[in-house]
């Protein structure tokens, strides 16, 4: 059996149309290459499936570098606190230190800065990366943990998630259990793959209740409460009984569209949430949401990233999978004052 030669740096370059010298800049983080030049080298990356080379010459990351980088979609709002604090105890009992950072799409600007650094590795919380931007990170050697992943991970990266198709299947169950028969779903961006698996754990409740949750009973918008309004006016004004929010932020959307349009919740409609921040029980009356694990979640992360080691797996031949662990912590409803009987 012949063995599949190792791409090597020289490839990528010749590929690239560039030189081995840029494609080592764009793989260190250095700034002084075009953006042109650098999509073009990370695309032929991805392309090719280069891995990066361990031993003399790799970069100088591993065990013995004191920092991490925790890299977040924003730092707006209370998901963002709760990750950070489970990065950072799981951190402090390791004895290393959390570098923290925003990835502002489409700039690949943090990328840039994580590459840079000599880095343990890098836990990735609701980013949207591409698969350009995870071979880059792969043929760097910088081991990676996807928190929460926005779309579903290639087979090598590793991640941590909750149980989001059970957490939307709770909350359907317990709606149906109240005795409501219509519903409005109200989902984040279509291409968010937690999304996606809320919105289908709640309809296969219902679906199996004997019922239909058809596809105009389920609106879409991003994740801003103001934005969640506007679609929530919409969905009410069909007479659900009862509507599921796929964020707690959305779920303050759907408050205001209701005080909008004279709805008392939950006399006139039952509202279910999920995340449990805190912000659902300062409403009132108290949202009832599913509980997301968000802290222990950013924590799993972090040792699992530690696991992976301080070069990352070694490299397999060209065209051997590598299957990076995967890790799903449960969710569970809880009840508060949102949700109430079919009068």
């Amino acid at each position: 059996m012949v063995t599949p030669r190792r791409t090597t740096l020289a490839d990528v370059a010749r590929e690239a149309g560039t030189t081995v010298p840029t494609v080592s800049k764009v793989l260190g983080g250095r700034s002084d290459v075009s953006e042109q030049t650098r999509a073009r080298v990370m695309s032929v990356v991805a392309e090719l499936g280069y891995r990066g080379r361990a031993g003399r010459g790799a970069p100088a990351r591993g065990p013995g570098s004191p920092f991490v980088d925790l890299v977040l979609s924003g730092i707006e709002g209370t998901w963002a606190n709760r990750a950070l604090s489970g990065v950072e105890q799981a951190a402090e009992e390791a004895g290393i230190d959390v570098v923290v950072s925003v990835a502002r799409p489409p700039d690949d600007a943090w990328l840039t800065r994580l590459l840079a650094r000599r880095l343990r590795g890098a836990v990735l919380a609701l980013v949207d990366t591409s698969a350009e931007q995870l071979a880059t990170l792969a043929a760097a050697r910088v081991p990676v943990v996807l928190l929460d992943p926005v779309r579903q991970p290639p087979s090598s990266v590793a991640s941590v998630g909750a149980a989001n198709w059970s957490g939307g299947r709770a909350a359907a169950e317990h709606l149906l259990g109240l005795g409501h028969r219509r519903f409005g779903v109200l989902a984040g961006l279509r291409t968010h793959l937690y999304s996606q698996a809320r919105v289908d754990g709640f309809r296969s409740a219902v679906t199996q209740a004997g019922l239909d949750l058809p596809d105009d009973a389920v609106a879409h918008t991003d994740w801003r409460r103001d934005s969640a309004t506007e679609q929530a006016l919409n969905l009410l004004r069909t007479g659900p009984t009862a509507v599921f929010a796929c964020s707690d932020a959305i779920a303050l959307g759907v408050y205001d569209a209701a005080a909008r349009l004279g709805l008392r919740i939950p006399d006139d409609v039952s509202v279910v949430g999920f995340d449990d921040l805190p912000e659902a029980r300062w409403l009132s009356p108290a949202l009832t949401t599913v509980h997301q694990p968000i802290a222990e979640m950013g924590g799993a992360a972090l040792r699992m990233l530690l696991r992976l080691g301080g070069d990352g797996p070694a490299a397999a031949p060209r065209g051997t999978p590598q299957v990076a662990p995967r890790e799903e912590l449960a969710t569970r409803l809880v009840v508060r004052g949102s949700t109430t009987a079919v009068g």
